[in-house]
């Protein structure tokens, strides 16, 4: 194997490659591959066309899997049957972008400087085009290593239809271990290493009490009002205040943190100052920086993301509407069911008011992760390699369904080395990502892949088919 493994060889490659980088970044950020959005699915299609031919431009061999909803890209570097197997999990549909708040256009690539705008620069387009540069790289080096990418197109929704396409298609997704590069660092000075992710589970709740808009001066005081109704059941839901879940039975199962994770917690470098910073928060719900790490990372929730029903127009519209609509979800900490977490909001919902028509949406159980083994100490050294700081294990307050999928179909562990920082703006409008990030991305990525293919046969399996 090649030793141009030293941090400046890396440097100058990704220096040399960055107009292609930002060239494949741009291209893939401008097709609107938002995968909850009906009318976006030819979009979808066309990014994962798009993915399929630039791995194929780059020596992969890359076959598109189509599902009963969006398809997935799987594609292959192949060194040697009786080499250890590595897969890259990544995905490239988006949330939805929409509003005022956006300066630029958010499916228009616009770079200033060293940072680069656009939906789905960091979640999660910007980190899987690292990766892949990354990964060629080491490549280039003839590293010992098979390696994987595997590119889903329906993670904002719940990954619908990845574990029946995965267990259809095990033999060509075997693989000996997965890295996810989809998680959020603690802060630029800080790199995370995720021990576990939150689960989720959703829920629509709509009640109708009528079939036309009525006059509130003929019918007001007499005609049930949905919005109002719904306002109320979902203050008798969660205590807005304080986040506090009213729901009997909700935090039983609950896992207290260890004094171990506290310690971690309080060793990760995390400020209120700058969380609030990064989120652009004016105000939240407790300042001590470790309460903030528990609820957003240890604890579960229960958040409203809209309520739709009424008049939305300029000035006022003095009617009673007949319908109401609340959108919620739970995020879920392990040892939580979201089955059980479905018959507890279901139970509560019904007895505080029987007409409200409850809709479970997509259900991902919470995931624990592994913080040590050798493929663990090969992600701390290669983030400590690319960044110059080891990186701290935290819990990540998202959720990310294929991770289950993966462990429990193709039996392969999986990591996480990710890359994208708190002020990035996950899912928020004028999304970016920065060249900084990238370029050591590309190297953790390089030296975590030298390392893996170093192991001892005996922790890094093959052959694979």
């Amino acid at each position: 194997m090649a030793k141009e493994f030293a941090k400046e060889d890396l440097k100058k490659f990704a220096a040399g490659n960055r107009r292609d980088y930002e060239g494949v970044l741009e291209r893939i950020v401008e097709i609107p591959t938002v995968s909850v959005e009906p009318e976006r699915k030819e979009d979808v299609r066309r990014g994962a066309e798009y993915a399929v031919s630039l791995l194929e431009s780059k020596g992969a061999k890359a076959r598109l899997y189509e599902t009963k909803g969006h398809p997935i890209v799987h594609a292959r570097l192949d060194r040697g049957a009786n080499l250890p197997t590595l897969t890259v999990y990544n995905h490239l549909d988006v949330q939805p972008a929409e509003g005022p708040d956006w300066k630029t256009p958010p499916f228009e690539f616009v770079k200033k400087g060293d940072r680069y705008y656009g939906r789905g620069t960091t979640d999660d387009k910007g980190p899987a085009m690292t990766a892949l540069f990354g990964a060629l790289y080491a490549w280039e080096q003839d590293v010992p290593l098979n390696i994987r990418f595997l590119w889903e197109l329906e993670e904002e929704i719940g990954s619908p239809h990845f574990e029946s396409t995965i267990r259809e298609n095990a033999k060509d997704f075997a693989t000996d271990s997965v890295v996810v590069s989809d998680t959020v660092w603690v802060s630029r000075s800080r790199p995370a290493q995720p021990a576990g992710l939150r689960g989720l589970q959703g829920f629509r709740f709509t009640l109708q009490t009528g079939e036309t808009d009525q006059h509130s001066g003929t019918a007001g005081g007499a005609a049930r009002n949905p919005v109002t109704e719904i306002c109320q059941l979902i203050c008798d839901c969660v205590d807005g205040r304080t986040g506090r879940v009213k729901i009997p039975g909700f935090y039983a199962d609950v896992v207290p943190p260890t004094k171990r994770d506290l310690e971690d917690l309080k060793n990760s470098g995390f400020t209120t100052k700058d969380f609030k910073r990064d989120h652009l928060f004016r105000s939240i719900r407790v300042e001590d920086p470790l309460e903030i790490m528990k609820r957003v990372w240890m604890m579960p929730t229960f958040e409203v993301h809209g309520i739709a029903g009424g008049y939305q127009g300029p000035g006022v519209k003095t009617i009673i509407p007949p319908k109401a609509t609340a959108i919620v979800s739970c995020r879920l900490v392990p040892n939580m069911d979201p089955k059980k977490i479905v018959r507890l909001v279901t139970n509560f919902v019904k007895q505080k008011n029987p007409d409200v028509k409850i809709e479970a949406e997509h259900a991902l159980p919470a995931y624990q992760g592994k913080t040590t083994g050798p493929y663990a100490d090969a992600i701390r050294a290669a983030m400590k390699f690319a960044f110059g700081k080891e990186p701290v294990f935290v819990r990540e307050g998202g959720s990310i369904g294929a991770v289950l999928t993966m462990e429990k179909v193709l039996k392969s562990p999986v990591f996480f080395l990710g890359l994208s920082l708190p002020e990035h703006g996950y899912h928020a409008p004028n999304e970016n990502f920065d060249w900084g990030q990238a370029e050591g991305g590309m190297a953790a990525f390089a030296d975590y892949f030298r390392r893996v293919a170093e192991l001892p046969r005996e922790k890094a399996k093959g052959p694979r088919a």
